[in-house]
C-alpha cells in the first residue's frame, strides 16, 4: 500500500517566528552624570569653554583699625570641551527588503538606534577613565602604587569606598540628591559584596537590611548609590603584577559627585543632546540602497576633577593568567 507521507510533498515547511530577538544588551547609564552643559553659549563653535571661578583664600587676620584692607585678586580656570562627529550606518538592500520573511528596516531601525546610545556610554566612560585621582584596590597584602603593579588578590573592599567618599566630602563636592553616583563592574560588585566582617557591605545586610542579599545588587553603601554595568571600563591584561608568566585585567569603579563631567554638542541643523536617526538619500540609479544611520557632533570632558574618583583593581572573579 501506498503512503502519501511527508517526502511524498513538498508542502511540509519550516515555520518561522516573525518577532525578530537581538542582542543581550546592558543598560546606557554613564551620560547621566554629565550634569554640567551649556546654558548660554556664546555661538556655535568647534568647542565649549567653561569659565571656573576659584574662592579667595579664607580671611582670618583680624585686620588694624588704621590700616585699609590690601585687596587681593581674583582666580578663575577653564575646561574645554572639543566636539567631534560620531556615526554609523547600515544600507540594506532591495534583494534583501524583498524577501525577508520579518521587517528588515524595523530592525536596523532598532540596531541603529542602540548603537548610538551605546557608542556614547563608551565615549563617556573613557573620558571618566582618563581621571587622575586614583587610588588601587586594598584587598592584598601591601598598597599598589601603579595600574601594571597590580595583583590577583588588590580586589574592591568596603573600605576603599570609605577612602574615596571622605576625599570627595574633604572636596566639599556635592552629591546627587544625597548620595554619590558609583560605577561598578558586576566582576568587582561580586568582590564587594562578598567581604565578611563587622565594616563590611555584607554586615549590615546580614543582620538587618536582606533585600540586597536576595536581590544580589549593592545598592546604597557609604553614602554612594551604586550602578552595576558590564559596560563599565576593563583595561584587558594591564597588570603583570609580580608574575612573569601571566597577566591580570584591572577593573575601574567609578565614584563620583556633581560637576565632575561636562557635556557640549551642536544644536544647528538638527543636531542636539542625544544623536539623531538619519535616513540617507537613495542616490542608485535603480533606488534599491536604502541607508540609515546615526550621528551626533559633540563631545564630554572631566570638569572638576576633585569630584570623580577612581578605584582600579582585580577580580576574583576576572580574566587572570
Amino acid at each position: 500500500m501506498a503512503y502519501t507521507q511527508v517526502s511524498s510533498l513538498n508542502t511540509v515547511q519550516a515555520a518561522y517566528e516573525q518577532l525578530a530577538y537581538f542582542a543581550l544588551r546592558s543598560e546606557l547609564l554613564f551620560d547621566q552624570a554629565a550634569d554640567v552643559q551649556p546654558t548660554n553659549q556664546s555661538m556655535p563653535g568647534s568647542s565649549v569653554v567653561f569659565t571656573k571661578f576659584a574662592d579667595l583664600a579664607a580671611a582670618t587676620s583680624a585686620l588694624t583699625e588704621t590700616s585699609d584692607v590690601t585687596p587681593v585678586a581674583m582666580s578663575d580656570s577653564q575646561v574645554t570641551v572639543t566636539l567631534a562627529e560620531y556615526g554609523n550606518s547600515i544600507n540594506t538592500t532591495a534583494k534583501l527588503r524583498g524577501t525577508s520573511f520579518l521587517d528588515v528596516d524595523a530592525a536596523a531601525a532598532n540596531i541603529i538606534g542602540y548603537n548610538a546610545g551605546d557608542s556614547l556610554d563608551q565615549i563617556v566612560r573613557d573620558v571618566l577613565a582618563g581621571g587622575t585621582n586614583v587610588i588601587y584596590g586594598g584587598g592584598g597584602s601591601s598598597d599598589e602604587t601603579s595600574r601594571t603593579n597590580i595583583e590577583v588578590e588588590d580586589i574592591v573592599e568596603a573600605n576603599d569606598i570609605r577612602k574615596v567618599t571622605a576625599a570627595l566630602r574633604g572636596a566639599n563636592v556635592p552629591t546627587f540628591n544625597g548620595y554619590y553616583m558609583g560605577f561598578i563592574h558586576p566582576d568587582v560588585s561580586y568582590d564587594l559584596r562578598r567581604e565578611t566582617g563587622n565594616a563590611s557591605w555584607n554586615a549590615p545586610h546580614v543582620n538587618v537590611d536582606t533585600a540586597g542579599i536576595y536581590n544580589g545588587e549593592i545598592g546604597m553603601f557609604e553614602s554612594v548609590r551604586f550602578i552595576e554595568t558590564p559596560r563599565a571600563k576593563v583595561f584587558t591584561d594591564a597588570s603583570n603584577g609580580t608574575s612573569t608568566t601571566g597577566t591580570i585585567d584591572v577593573y575601574c569603579t567609578h565614584v563620583m559627585g556633581r560637576q565632575s563631567l561636562a557635556k557640549a554638542y551642536s544644536a544647528v541643523d538638527g543636531n542636539g543632546a542625544f544623536p539623531k536617526i538619519v535616513e540617507g538619500p537613495v542616490v542608485d540609479v535603480l533606488r534599491r540602497f536604502n541607508p540609515m544611520g546615526w550621528y551626533w557632533l559633540g563631545g564630554y570632558g572631566r570638569f572638576r576633577e576633585e569630584s570623580l574618583r577612581r578605584i582600579e583593581s582585580s577580580s576574583s572573579i576576572g580574566a587572570n593568567s
